[in-house]
């Protein structure tokens, strides 16, 4: 059958349409940009003190919040608060007895948990990563960067290695290089973000801990934390601009590797509470009830951006996550298990009513050797429920992982059940 003219000239016209409007959907997906930033060896209790005024505006028009390191206290993911084990458990969202990371040599990390790079670069390859950074063990090892093991993804931008070269920074028993250094790396950033506008960019800075390292709490620390709030608010101009030249939607995120000790703020690496108490300063006004009601752990920022970039993580690497996401639906988190009295108990919380909550276990272990590991159904109870006592004669012995599905999330924890011959 002919078309008319007219006829023809509106198929055209829909078909148009139709193209406009899919490159548009693709457009919001990719002006979706994300900058996260580790200030390395803040204590919370000196961001807080300190004036720092240009984190307060990014504060204002997103949150700030007390925040958490070194895994769960006196458990299997207890976690040293060392700097790269802190840099690890956000590029993974999980923390150390899975990415292998205790100290700074970096000598095996477990890249079959994914760095926030290696999602981003494995669904959509086009978008654009940078690294900022004085320490090139950054990107070289933690993210892997080329390496068989990580998916042989590239940093696009990539400015780092500066404390290698002493000729620009020679170095000083002050450690005011790194503070130069700190200051070419946000020159950098700076440039690099309002000329290009990578979609994932970590900036690393370094001098808060080194000054930390030399004279502990007092006033050089806080005249460190000084010049990162000028810093920041460089970062957050640049973004400023991005969002209002170019109509890009940008999620900041500024935190902390670890604190400091409570004796004199020299010293890190322990369990105390000053040495775990970290903090968060976000652009993002839209936060959900988990980072209303709980205070975030560093292992919470990869699935967040995730959630904020709309990445869809593979089934297996969801079931391995120890964090939970800030943005967006969440149904539940902080899962805990233990025996007690020849049963299981299984304890949550909930952020939802209606929900079922479907609780399974494994006996295996194989995703931290690249296999899959097969989980067996339990039971399926209310969420708003946020216990279930399981007898213990229904399961098998020896360490089990448990994982916890409803809606909108998983969440996972380990447990080691008597052996039967004992019970």
């Amino acid at each position: 059958m002919l078309l008319s003219h007219k006829q023809r000239s509106d198929r055209f016209l829909l078909v148009l349409l139709v193209m406009l409007l899919a490159n548009f959907a693709n457009s919001q997906v990719a002006k979706k940009k994300v900058v996260f930033v580790i200030a390395d060896g803040i204590p919370a209790d000196i961001i807080e003190r300190v004036a720092k005024p240009h984190m307060d505006l990014i504060i204002q028009a997103g949150a700030y919040k007390r925040a958490y390191v070194g895994g769960i206290k006196g458990t299997y993911n207890q976690t040293p608060t060392i700097s790269a084990p802190g840099y690890n458990n956000l590029l993974t969202g999980v923390w150390a007895n899975k990415h292998n990371v205790f100290n700074n040599d970096i000598k095996a990390p477990n890249y079959h948990y994914w760095s926030i790079f290696r999602y981003l670069k494995n669904q959509q390859p086009s978008l654009k990563t940078a690294v900022f950074s004085s320490w090139i063990d950054n990107r070289t090892k933690l993210v892997g960067e080329g390496l068989p093991e990580t998916g042989g993804y590239k940093v696009d931008y990539a400015f780092d290695g500066y404390e290698l070269d002493t000729l620009r920074f020679p170095h000083d028993k002050k450690g005011e290089y790194l503070h130069q250094i700190d200051l070419q790396v946000v020159h950098k950033a700076d440039s690099v973000i309002r000329k290009s506008a990578p979609d994932l960019s970590w900036i690393y800075l370094e001098y808060t801990d080194e000054v930390g390292h030399i004279y502990g709490n007092g006033a050089i620390m806080d005249q460190a934390v000084n010049y990162l709030d000028e810093q920041m608010g460089s970062i957050y101009s640049a973004i400023e601009y991005r969002k209002k030249n170019f109509g890009e939607d940008w999620l900041l995120v500024i935190t902390t590797d670890h604190g400091r000790d409570a004796k004199n703020g020299m010293n890190h690496g322990g369990q105390s509470d000053r040495e775990r108490t970290t903090w968060l300063v976000t652009n993002y006004p839209k936060l959900n009830e988990y980072f209303k009601q709980f205070n975030p752990a560093i292992v919470d920022i990869l699935p967040s951006i995730t959630s904020f970039m709309q990445l869809e993580m593979p089934k297996e690497n969801q079931e391995e996550l120890d964090g939970v996401s800030m943005i967006g639906k969440v149904s539940l988190a902080n899962a805990r298990a233990s025996v007690k009295n020849d049963s299981l108990w299984v304890s949550w919380n909930s952020f939802e009513k209606e929900s079922k909550l479907k609780i399974s276990i494994t006996y295996t272990d194989a995703f931290k050797k690249g296999a899959v590991d097969v989980y067996t159904y339990v039971t399926t109870v209310p969420i708003a429920d946020n216990a279930v006592v399981i007898p213990i004669n229904k399961l098998l012995s020896g360490k089990a992982k448990i994982l916890l599905e409803t809606k909108h999330n998983k969440v996972n924890t380990v447990v080691s059940l008597p052996e039967k011959n004992n019970r």
